[in-house]
């Protein structure tokens, strides 16, 4: 940490170097600036050569810019889209170069040619200090502007722009957030205060209403938090994961969150139950942190705790009730016979789950519309139309059980009628899960998930077996 703070400091010198170099003053930072002034001194910025001006311009750059109010700030961005692009002429000429001589070195002017404008732009703005995070930032602003852009129904050139423009920083921020630079930090009850302040602002899947529920998701000794962090955003959490450590697999949120629980000790933990899991900066969306995070905590706690045995998460699905909403309204529901879509019709109601019977009539009808769900719905590119599922899919695991009223919070009801489920992380395969994910789109399912497909139904499509651990 030493060290980064003294290179902060060194370009921080440089940079106040470079301001007067460049004769940019306090009171040219104050000065108001348009979107266009803005584009302007962008143009100045990737035409320097001068390592110190040039850190020095990124600097002024990004604070005039954070003083813009939104619109200017969109404006601005929407400059960057249209006039920083790549030089099409020297594309042109650099291909026609190489068809002369298809030589290795004008490959390399012609991958140089086709860079746009803005790759080059960002990294010179990344010089400054402060950069990084003032990037991604920026980027959210870009997301609202390709919204609106989209809700103007904009041109397809202008909308061309801003999309190339976003891939432009997705591409770069991959790069500088690779696995390589993140930082695994515990996170408990002597972590920071600002620190902490973020992990509330930031918690995405079941809010933390204030200190006193902070303290007991992190404190006692069955509890566990991990974030990674990178050098440039030392008190910014890039993603967190929240743990539970237990006897068995839960089957619901609440007992976990309940104010009053026992404690298990954590020596005598067999389970690890990953059941919150954040993404804390909008503007590194398409980023992935998540599967590096659970395989990397998976290993450590595994070291900590010998008992340890079974990982599992215990996962939301939010896409489910619209997507089963949908189902019953059609004309030939997936994954459900009439007598379901009958019997589903109590969901339209809130006294369901108030009655026992009733309550077990809805659970045997929507468990198998919950496997169709997960094992036949499919989105345009052959996946699992649950964005949960995907991640964790991808990640190598495995959908091991589903959880009949495992969340009744007002979220749980809202999103999914109070389905969670269960993804499996065993050591053993998690490659080969991965790996035939990736490649045929294959759900890794347990049998007691299959099992919950009507007979009568034709049967699934990429569907793999596996018996429950």
């Amino acid at each position: 940490m030493a060290a980064i703070s003294f290179l902060g400091d060194l370009i921080q010198t440089i940079s106040d170097r470079g301001r007067d170099l460049i004769s940019f003053g306090r009171s040219d930072l104050a000065r108001a600036a348009s979107a266009a002034d803005l584009a302007k001194l962008c143009e100045d910025l990737i035409s320097r050569r001068g390592e110190a001006s040039g850190v020095a311009l990124a600097r002024l750059i990004l604070d005039r810019y954070a003083l813009l109010p939104e619109d200017e700030r969109l404006a601005f961005l929407e400059l960057v889209a249209a006039e920083f692009g790549a030089d099409h002429a020297a594309v042109e000429e650099a291909i026609a170069a190489y068809r002369d001589e298809p030589s290795r070195a004008r490959l390399g002017v012609l991958h140089e040619a086709a860079e746009p404008r803005s790759q080059e732009l960002i990294r010179r703005l990344n010089l400054a200090r402060g950069g990084t995070l003032a990037l991604v930032r920026m980027r959210e602003d870009l997301f609202v502007l390709r919204k609106r852009l989209k809700d103007r129904d904009a041109s397809p050139d202008q909308r061309d722009a801003a999309d190339s423009l976003d891939s432009d920083f997705e591409h770069l921020f991959a790069s500088w957030f690779n696995r390589g630079f993140l930082v695994l930090r515990p996170i408990d009850w002597s972590t920071p205060a600002d620190i902490l302040e973020k992990i509330i602002r930031y918690e995405a899947v079941h809010e933390i209403a204030d200190w006193d529920e902070l303290r007991r998701r992190i404190e006692p000794p069955d509890r566990r938090c991990f974030a990674f962090f990178h050098p440039a955003l030392l008190d910014e959490p890039l993603i967190f994961v929240e743990v539970a450590l237990t006897s068995g697999i839960a089957p619901a949120i609440q007992p976990i969150l309940a104010h009053e629980r026992e404690s298990v000790p954590a020596r005598l933990a067999t389970t690890a139950i990953f059941y919150s899991i954040s993404n804390c900066q909008k503007g590194l969306a398409g980023v992935t942190f998540g599967n590096f995070l659970i395989k990397q905590v998976v290993e450590d706690l595994a070291r900590e705790i010998p008992s340890l045995k079974t990982f599992v998460t215990l996962s939301p699905v939010p896409g489910f009730r619209t997507w089963l909403d949908r189902e019953r309204r059609a004309d030939a529901p997936q994954g459900l016979t009439r007598e379901d879509v009958e019997t589903l019709r109590l969901l339209d109601g809130d006294a369901w789950r108030n009655d026992k019977a009733t309550c077990e009539a809805v659970r045997r009808a929507m468990l198998p519309a919950a496997a169709a769900y997960f094992l036949r719905a499919k989105n345009e590119r052959g996946r699992p139309l649950d964005p949960v599922a995907r991640f964790h899919l991808g990640n190598g695991a495995r959908l091991e059980r589903m959880n009949f009223l495992g969340d009744v919070s007002g979220k749980g009801m809202r999103q999914s009628y109070g389905l969670m489920v269960n993804y499996l992380y065993d050591l053993s395969a998690i490659e080969k899960n991965h790996e035939t994910y990736a490649n045929l789109g294959t759900v890794a399912a347990s049998s007691a998930v299959s099992r919950e497909l009507r007979s009568n139904l034709p049967p699934p499509r990429a569907v793999v077996l596996a018996e429950a651990g």
